[in-house]
């Protein structure tokens, strides 16, 4: 336990000052798109210095400047990801404070509490790209329009993220541990990195499909 515990801590640390170095540079720096200037930081959190990696590759990149399919769908995926990150992070505390429980479960709790604030962050994340997006092609949209482009554009993607990183804390939680790690837990927090890495490898082939198919633009 020593071991995880130690790898835990430089982990979430890792993520941590990431998130800050992106942030600083946002700051300095900022996207064409605003959201982004939140999404990026958001991801350091939990792909770490990859997201340092990633932000420097394509998100220096402006929103119109060509980018390959894979690399569009990628920050496509990214962008959804810091929606439900966001809100995933947010519904752990809430779930852990008040002791809310499902079914007599703290785990069922955690999965309806992150999904309900994934989902409303995810459409926020993604109205906010959408709306400026499409003004910038010329294409006058309200913002409640914009609200109904966001649940048919993010929808598919969210559940796609949710599958993976509800799968892999379920794993944590009846496999990995005898005891599961609480949220005031850095292993917990490392076991939520994992999590949401492998969201954002679900969530890919759903934003591929999104966007292939024209039902979302890559980014």
């Amino acid at each position: 336990m020593e071991l995880i515990q130690t790898i835990s801590i430089i982990a979430v640390a890792a993520g941590l000052l990431s998130a800050l170095i992106i942030l600083i540079d946002v700051i300095r720096h900022p996207q064409e798109m605003p959201i982004m200037n939140i999404v990026w930081p958001i991801n350091g959190l939990y792909l770490g210095p990859f997201a340092i990696w990633f932000y420097w590759k394509l998100g220096k990149k402006g929103m119109h400047d060509k980018k390959p399919f894979w690399q569009s769908v990628f920050v496509s995926a990214s962008h959804c990801s810091g929606g439900c990150t966001a809100g995933d992070a947010i519904g752990v505390p809430i779930v852990f404070f008040t002791g809310l429980t499902v079914g007599g479960s703290a785990l069922f709790a955690h999965y309806t509490v992150e999904f309900i604030l994934a989902y409303i962050f995810g459409l926020f994340f993604q109205v906010f790209s959408i709306v400026p997006m499409k003004k910038k092609m010329g294409e006058n949209i309200s913002w409640l329009r914009g609200f109904g482009e966001a649940a048919k554009a993010d929808t598919l993607s969210l559940i796609a993220f949710e599958v993976g990183m509800f799968g892999w804390m379920a794993i944590v939680h009846f496999l990995l541990f005898t005891n599961p790690p609480s949220p005031d837990t850095f292993v917990y927090w490392f076991m939520m990195q994992i999590a949401m890495i492998l969201g954002l490898a679900t969530s890919y082939p759903a934003n591929w499909l999104l966007v292939k198919r024209g039902v979302k633009h890559g980014m």
